[in-house]
């Protein structure tokens, strides 16, 4: 039979504790979503804006073209290294703090 009583290990469970995780996670993919697109719509404001900087050669490529053709997709994975690390740090926190039993989602 189950319990009425709630513990530590059902407080995970709740709604209350998921509102909150979500709300958290919410908050970091759009952190990330922002720095993505950030990165990606200067590229052609940068080409309008300054079109000789970018044109300027580095490593045999226009800096531009090193921009979107090499360091963009390591950017990308970087993005979401965080996002994947950051996320993860945000569930153990909340586990924590609702095994504590101080609250869940403050």
């Amino acid at each position: 039979m189950k319990s009425n009583k709630e513990g530590p290990s059902d407080l995970v469970h709740s709604e209350e504790f998921l509102a909150g995780l979500k709300r958290r996670q919410l908050a970091l993919s759009v952190g990330c979503a922002l720095a993505f697109l950030v990165v990606l719509l200067a590229m052609p404001a940068l080409n309008y804006l300054v079109p000789g900087w970018m044109a300027h050669e580095v490593a045999g490529f226009t800096f531009s073209w090193l921009v979107l053709g090499v360091l963009f997709f390591p950017f990308v994975w970087v993005v979401a290294w965080v996002f994947i690390q950051r996320s993860i740090r945000l569930e153990e926190a909340e586990v924590a703090r609702a095994r504590q039993g101080t609250g869940v989602g403050r």
